[in-house]
């Protein structure tokens, strides 16, 4: 890494507000306080290692999650400055800690460029700690000062001589479970985060540890080929275009831009990850829509050049060349501002401009220096212009003027009779026999039935026009609300201004029925249907299972008769405890394979009445992941499956023939 040389002492720790709101509204600086709020204390923290890294002076960062939901990150940077601060009189390490929007990131000399841009990092994890205790090497010295609830138990801290090399920032914290819903960390989470910051952060090595549990799990990342290493990771397992990756690095002023991207050449979907100073921005933004001007931009003047388009007055739109495009776009800058409902979307208006030159600079001496490769994406681009050219006229089999004034609404949908979107709900029913018991079944004020016929197409291996022709597919969207399957409108422009973000509540304003319910059998098939629904909503509905519209349905595995008394049950774990509580003799045990072994007032007594049943709620925390996981259970390469299924066999129980 290059070493930068700044000043960096208590002078750049500029103080702008208190931090009295943050115990009070935890969730205006973390989100929430549920799941998502409590990983994103790990990240606050380690962000400021990272930013670190970013100006030089970091190479390695160590972060642990030990029992009790303890998390230690330690880091090799500068030390957070222990000398006092003028304004205060308080040790520097000290103000970080407890004062809101404080740290050497605001005058731009302490950081060039920040992840933690707001400020509020790792103070808002000590307002939000049963205890914080800090330790600090620097200058041959140690500094330690520990905080309870963000209130330090010593007011200056404890400073000793430290005659070892070497400088650091150690943070130790424990969640205060006064603010959070529970205390678990989500390792796969973290660890995701930890390795994405990796491949960001080229040649920086960090290591997690998690030993909470009887298996310690340890990781350890370093990618010195950065983002271009990353491109690969996201299309392992794929057939590719061509390889490696297209790889731009430039900069502009204060603005550095780094993208790299590749094509796989049997998907059709887009995957395209856009991070502004390391921040995720899972919203896009000016970056992206810089990048994807550029290409669009490129592609076509390469394909005029050398008369590869036929259709010289049809150009490619941006959409003809998303078809199995996967990228990532990094880019740095000074005063990053970001927008959106969740703070997630950069929205620099200068930043499109700069990107798409940059991009379009390197990416047109790039095509011409490798014209088979740019051939290659001509080729795949002319296919989806075609494609997309025969969509045309299937969309218009599945759109209408409001997901509410249908006259088209498929024959085997049984309808409930509120006409209310919020008070309804519809059921996703595997078969007719399921079908039957679930309209019986049901109360039919708010609760529709639509029964699905077999196997649903794979999406993940279908082209778009094959899965607007598929009438289980097109029965569905008809059924729930064309308007609200975002993957199957009309598509904008590829490198147009981004769409206007849609609330919550505008998404769900164009479902018929608020609350969309998988309801599959309980074996080997229902759990297929169940993951190929999953795959379409996922891969064409993914705003509506962020808005949390989609659920998944609990039906019982087990009755269990003894005497006069009956109880059912849902899983193997539950039964082994029932049957502990009840004793096992003269117990009647019946096992339902399919919901069409039910009763209907089975049925509705255990898996639909709002009153007792326990339903999912489908979220989408993970995107990335996910993507990962659909890609390797629905995908059209074997081996990735084959190893999954291996690694996973010995912890299924129960397997149906």
């Amino acid at each position: 890494m290059t070493q930068i040389t700044q000043r960096y002492d208590a002078d750049q720790i500029k103080i702008l507000e208190g931090l009295e709101a943050v115990r009070k509204r935890p969730g205006m600086y973390i989100g929430s306080t549920g799941k998502p709020g409590l990983n994103h204390l790990v990240f606050e923290v380690v962000d400021n290692s990272v930013d670190e890294a970013m100006a030089g002076h970091c190479s390695e960062i160590i972060v642990t999650i030990d029992p009790d939901n303890i998390v230690t990150v330690v880091d090799n940077g500068r030390g957070i400055p222990i000398d006092v601060h003028k304004e205060t009189g308080l040790p520097a390490v000290e103000v970080v800690m407890t004062t809101l929007h404080a740290g050497g990131k605001f005058e731009g000399q302490g950081y060039k460029v920040s992840g933690g841009l707001h400020g509020v990092g790792v103070s808002v994890v000590n307002a939000l700690s049963e205890w914080l205790k800090v330790i600090v090497h620097r200058e041959q010295k140690q500094y330690t000062q520990q905080y309870f609830r963000g209130v330090p138990k010593q007011p200056a801290g404890e400073t000793i001589q430290f005659p070892k090399e070497g400088t650091g920032t150690t943070v130790i914290f424990k969640p205060d479970i006064q603010i959070f819903e529970d205390l678990e960390f989500t390792s796969e989470v973290v660890d995701h985060r930890l390795r994405e910051l990796a491949f960001l952060n080229p040649g920086l090595k960090i290591i997690f540890k998690d030993t909470r549990y009887e298996e310690v799990l340890e990781k350890e990342y370093c990618y010195e080929g950065g983002i271009k290493s990353y491109v690969e990771q996201m299309n392992e397992n794929k057939e590719l275009l061509f390889s490696p990756p297209i790889y731009l690095k430039k900069s502009r002023d204060s603005y550095e831009v780094e993208v790299a991207f590749q094509y796989v050449s049997d998907y059709y979907d887009e995957q395209i990850a856009t991070f502004a100073n390391n921040i995720r921005t899972k919203e896009g933004g000016t970056h992206l829509s810089g990048f994807r001007t550029a290409l669009t931009r490129v592609i076509n003047a390469f394909a005029k050049k050398y008369e590869l388009n036929k259709e010289k007055d049809s150009p490619f739109s941006g959409n003809d060349l998303k078809e199995g495009l996967t990228a990532v776009i990094s880019v740095k800058l000074p005063n990053p501002q970001f927008e959106g409902q969740t703070k997630t979307k950069l929205g620099n208006s200068e930043v499109k401009g700069i990107v798409d030159s940059l991009v379009d600079e390197g990416l047109t001496d790039y095509v011409e220096a490798n014209p088979k490769i740019a051939r290659n994406i001509v080729n795949k681009a002319l296919i989806a212009q075609r494609v997309r050219e025969a969509t045309r006229k299937a969309q218009e089999l599945v759109r209408r003027k409001s997901s509410l004034e249908s006259t088209t609404l498929p024959g085997k949908l049984a309808d409930c009779s509120d006409s209310e979107p919020a008070n309804c709900e519809i059921f996703l029913v595997e078969g007719d026999s399921a079908g039957g018991s679930a309209k019986q079944g049901r109360d039919r004020n708010f609760q529709a039935i639509l029964p699905l016929r077999g196997k649903v197409l794979n999406v993940e291996k279908a082209r778009l026009d094959k899965i607007l022709a598929n009438e289980e597919i097109r029965s569905l969207i008809t059924a729930i609300g064309p308007e609200a399957i975002s993957g199957l409108r009309e598509p904008d422009r590829f490198g147009d201004d981004p769409p206007i973000e849609q609330t919550t509540a505008q998404i769900l304003a164009k479902l018929r029925y608020h609350k969309i319910v998988i309801m599959t059998d309980a074996d080997v098939d229902g759990a297929h249907i169940r993951t190929l629904l999953l795959t379409f909503f996922f891969r064409h509905a993914r705003e509506m299972i962020e808005a949390g519209a989609l659920y998944i349905a609990q039906p019982p595995l087990f009755l269990i008769k003894k005497g006069n008394s009956k109880r059912y049950v849902y899983n193997e774990k539950e039964l082994e405890t029932v049957l502990a509580e009840i004793g096992r003799d003269n117990v009647t045990l019946q096992r339902y394979k399919g919901l069409g072994e039910m009763n209907p007032d089975q049925l509705w007594e255990t898996t639909m009445d709002p009153e007792k049943r326990t339903m999912l709620q489908v979220n989408l925390e993970d995107g990335e992941s996910a993507n990962e996981i659909f890609t390797i259970l629905m995908g059209s390469e074997v081996e990735p499956r084959k190893l999954f299924i291996e690694k996973y066999a010995k912890t299924v129980r129960w397997i149906d023939v």
